[in-house]
């Protein structure tokens, strides 16, 4: 999986999960002060990031995660490690 599709998949959910706004997913959008990401939010998106790749987000790991390419990064990384 390339990150492009990556991109896509996280892309969908936060627009359709989250109501955020198109335009405003883009990969140098911060989590918490572009999308009005929350703690609670967080969580959701480890469930989704579970179900859609198969992947554990821990809290430590999500800590560095502060923008949308940080998570495709880290998703993208972790996916091709298999």
């Amino acid at each position: 999986m390339n990150k492009e599709e990556i991109a896509g998949i996280i892309k969908n959910f936060l627009v359709e999960e989250f109501e955020i706004e198109e335009a405003k997913v883009t990969p140098e959008a911060h989590l918490k002060d572009d999308l009005g990401l929350e703690s609670l939010d967080f969580v959701d998106i480890a469930v989704i990031v579970q179900k859609e790749f198969g992947l554990t987000l821990k809290g430590e790991e999500m800590t560095a995660i502060r923008t949308l390419d940080d998570l495709h990064e880290y998703i993208f990384n972790c996916v091709n490690k298999k």
